[in-house]
């Protein structure tokens, strides 16, 4: 066609339909992965600081801003339901959730203990630093499903939302912790101004992880698997991220490596995500 044609912006036009089919391909064979019957939902995503203190704690707002971007990146919504900061820098946990088409499906492949390797920005000396976070994710429970919360068992605390180095970020004790006393589950929210709103997202969070507790509780492989990731700490990590003295971004359940740390930190996750999903079914 170009070369009866006599113009070359046909080619061009193909190349990229090309391309595009591709991509769509891709994507199409990544979601035919996703079979099991969460993995359509929205996802909860809590991150926690380990081993390490300020280090660790810079590390764990490392990978919420991680996150939220990949979020932006493929089109979900997210909020911030909870946010704990550091005591200088960082923070020590978040809970935040993605909403939109598989949402979880894809997020739980990051599952885990996170280890960054880096000259600390807080060490005078700019000595290396090893610092730990893990991510635990769960599937938003649909509205339809009956997961059972006796009030009773249930002790509510409310409390004044703090910012960044203390200050209140509230006038009214508005944020929320709900304990679910059988389990022994903490949640907590102080996203929102209504004490009211705050306690109705406490209590989705709280109810997606009891379905989760309960899914383990028939799946004795999962349950062995989420033993197995408990210590925030040297050696049971799942995904490297080395800045110093190289860098390098490398996930040891696949060993699937990209050198561009920098794009992996701005939320290029899809390779690792689409590696583990693969690995999953072998």
């Amino acid at each position: 066609m170009v070369e009866e044609d006599e113009d070359e912006s046909i080619l061009k036009e193909l190349e990229s339909a090309v391309e595009e089919l591709e991509t769509t391909l891709a994507s199409t064979e990544v979601k035919a992965l996703l079979s099991d019957d969460s993995d359509f939902n929205n996802a909860i995503v809590s991150i926690n600081s380990g081993a390490g203190g300020t280090e660790s704690q810079d590390w764990a707002q490392m990978l919420l801003r991680m996150y939220t971007r990949w979020g932006e990146r493929g089109g979900y919504k997210t909020e911030i339901l909870d946010i704990q900061y550091g005591d200088e820098a960082g923070i020590k946990s978040a809970t935040i959730t993605f909403s939109g088409d598989f949402a979880y499906g894809y997020l739980k492949a990051e599952i885990g203990v996170h280890r960054l390797v880096r000259i600390s920005p807080y060490d005078a000396n700019k000595r290396r630093h090893t610092s730990f976070a893990s991510v635990f994710v769960f599937p938003e429970i649909d509205e339809n499903m009956e997961v059972e919360v006796k009030e009773e068992d249930l002790k509510v605390d409310v409390y004044r939302a703090s910012g960044p180095g203390g200050q209140g970020v509230n006038t009214t004790d508005s944020a929320v912790r709900l304990t679910h006393v059988p389990s022994g589950i903490v949640v907590q929210c102080q996203n929102e101004r209504s004490q009211h709103k705050n306690k109705a997202s406490a209590m989705k969070v709280l109810k997606a992880r009891l379905f989760e507790v309960e899914q383990e509780k028939q799946n004795e492989e999962k349950k062995e698997q989420e033993k197995s990731k408990k210590k925030i700490e040297w050696g049971s990590q799942i995904r490297s991220y080395v800045l110093h003295p190289y860098r390098l971004a490398k996930d040891l359940r696949t060993n699937h490596e990209v050198g561009n740390v920098d794009a992996v930190l701005d939320g290029d996750l899809d390779s690792f995500i689409e590696a583990y999903l693969l690995s999953a079914q072998n």
